[in-house]
């Protein structure tokens, strides 16, 4: 396991990260606003029952990585940070769409597995996990699989509260959020700056154990 300061890091930069709301968090509005609170919170446990099958390539292949040289996982981990770094800056100069109509009515489970699927489909998220996670982990400290592991559980964990949080709100707010521009125009800053700093943190916290 990671230590307690490389954790507490981990706990906000999370928190921080899933805090903001992303695409998915847009998704699961988008279906709050459109379908009610029971749709909302079947496409947040789909969104994370997909980012658990991330997860477990992240752990398969930074095991990999680590069993075959110690260098290159450290050169994955700046690559990741300055990934991070990049999404922030590409979020910033990116205008949001003028606007976000919610998808059309569907069941429970179909919202379920439809999250599920537009979340393992996602490539950005697989390169997010390989780019955030090893930033927390090391090696000396343990199985970097079950750092890995430990760590993408946490933030699953996290992510399907905050994500059903947004998802019970925009079920009660309604035709609120729908049409508020000022939401979606907001959240591309806040997002992009939110990456940047992450990216950032998680550098620093790489060379403090590096040394």
């Amino acid at each position: 396991m990671p230590d307690s300061q490389t954790m507490m890091v981990f706990l906000v930069a999370t928190f921080a990260l899933l805090v903001v709301p992303g695409p998915a968090v847009l998704y699961i509005v988008a279906r709050g606003i459109d379908q009610g609170r029971g749709a909302a919170l079947a496409s947040a446990a789909g969104i994370s029952a997909g980012s658990l099958v991330h997860v477990l390539l992240a752990v398969l292949g930074l095991s990999a990585i680590v069993a075959s040289s110690a260098v290159a996982f450290n050169v994955l981990k700046w690559l990741g940070a300055i990934y991070l770094i990049y999404m922030g800056v590409r979020t910033l100069i990116t205008k949001p769409p003028a606007n976000v109509e919610p998808p059309p009515p569907a069941p429970l489970g179909s919202l379920f597995g439809r999250g599920m699927v537009v979340q393992i489909l996602n490539p950005k998220i697989a390169l997010f996990f390989l780019a955030f996670l090893p930033q927390f982990v090391d090696p000396a400290r343990g199985s970097v699989a079950m750092q890995t592991l430990t760590l993408g559980l946490i933030l699953i964990a996290m992510g399907l509260c905050t994500d059903s949080t947004y998802g019970l709100l925009a079920g009660a707010a309604g035709d609120i959020l729908r049409n508020h521009a000022g939401f979606i125009s907001a959240q591309r800053w806040v997002a992009g700056t939110v990456f940047i700093g992450l990216g950032i943190l998680t550098a620093l916290t790489g060379s403090h154990r590096a040394t």
